[in-house]
């Protein structure tokens, strides 16, 4: 029987939804409805209790509801009760909201009631999600790629935001100094380029376990029918010891003054780094694929990172969120997903156009979607 890490989910002016709310939540709930109605929207929900920007990758401004004739999205809410942790299932659950408080205002985040910062979700919910924008991974750039890594190595490792934040604002202010009036100070370049080695190879290395635990994961479940994946990080070594590597993208930066003063950013570092996936059987790159084989490829790291994360009694359970996924696989595959989600005892949510398509989920909760409505059936 899946177990539930969110009990309720309450939206206000959300996307689609003026008020919703799903209360008695379980295991898996498979949401149906014609393209439009907002199954999407409610995933997305779902995933701002998450640090980041949510599935779409949207600003908190963007996700709020706006009406016909409205020029601003309005002021929204997303909470959701959670039950006990795993490991004091006789304790209390907590409640967490995020939202904005005020039209074009900033996000926030509240637990229990009392103001907290995006990245304390992290320590209660762990998301993860494969939605139809993730179809093309494989044959466009490597931003979207690194991003797919990064959100699973956010729900293995919650520090990895920060690192990611700390990286990311190290270079900013570097960049803004090589490419502003006058000389830059070489004394504070020093000290960001040491900020940005630091928290690149603290990424770098948390990205390479990650990979690393992945693969192991998806060849210890070569019986499901699924083609097996191999994971690698392009053009970076996994002998590297962390202070070693931390000085050469230290270095590398230092080096590269000029040349990022002139292109007017960053031209090397973990910024740029891709995911490389292999079709083990065919021994070829995933972008060599056909559709079907890159969605099962897909899903098949997807659902290995849930069963990993699954075995960790220190954190709380993953949530899957699967957007239009079992319209995209064969009978075969299909029935495999449902029994693993079966077996192993998660939360998920997933969405079809039809009821039909979920008739072998066992144990599966039904939610109609129909303009923006909930209707549990």
């Amino acid at each position: 029987m899946s177990s539930a890490v969110i009990t309720a989910l309450r939206l206000t002016d959300f996307r689609a939804y003026a008020e919703a709310q799903l209360e008695g939540l379980t295991g898996v709930t498979f949401l149906f409805g014609p393209n439009g109605a907002g199954k999407t929207n409610l995933l997305e929900a779902i995933s701002w209790l998450a640090p980041g920007r949510g599935l779409r990758g949207a600003t908190a401004v963007e996700a709020g509801r706006r009406e016909a004739g409205e020029t601003q999205s309005r002021a929204w809410a997303v909470s959701a009760d959670l039950a006990p942790p795993r490991d004091d299932p006789e304790g209390p659950g907590a409640r967490v909201g995020t939202g904005l408080e005020t039209a074009g205002g900033r996000r926030v985040v509240r637990i229990d009631g009392q103001p907290a910062a995006p990245g304390r979700l992290a320590d209660l919910v762990r998301l993860v999600w494969l939605t139809p924008a993730q179809d093309r991974l494989f044959v466009e750039g490597a931003t979207e790629r690194r991003r797919f890594l990064d959100r699973l190595v956010f729900a293995d490792c919650p520090s990895h935001a920060r690192e990611v934040n700390d990286y990311e604002r190290a270079s900013r202010e570097r960049l803004r100094l090589l490419t502003g009036d006058g000389p830059a100070d070489p004394v504070w370049l020093d000290a960001l380029e040491a900020k940005i080695g630091e928290a690149g190879a603290a990424i770098t290395l948390a990205r390479l376990a990650t990979v690393q635990a992945l693969t192991e994961e998806i060849e210890r479940r070569a019986d499901r029918p699924f083609p097996l994946a191999r994971l690698a990080l392009a053009d970076v070594s996994a002998e590297a010891a962390p202070d070693a590597m931390a000085d050469a993208i230290r270095r590398a930066s230092r080096s590269s003054r000029a040349r990022d003063a002139a292109a007017g950013r960053a031209l090397s570092g973990p910024h740029r780094a891709d995911l490389k996936v292999t079709h083990v059987d065919k021994d070829r790159p995933a972008a060599e694929c056909s559709t079907g084989e890159q969605k099962a490829l897909l899903l098949n790291i997807v659902m290995a990172q849930a069963a990993r994360l699954a075995k960790d009694e220190a954190a709380p359970p993953p949530v899957l969120l699967l957007d239009e996924v079992a319209a995209h696989l064969d009978p075969d595959r299909r029935s495999a997903l449902y029994d693993e989600l079966t077996a192993l005892g998660l939360q998920a949510f997933l969405t079809g156009v039809e009821d039909r398509l979920f008739a072998g989920l066992t144990g599966g909760a039904g939610v109609e979607v129909v303009d923006g409505r909930l209707k549990p059936v």
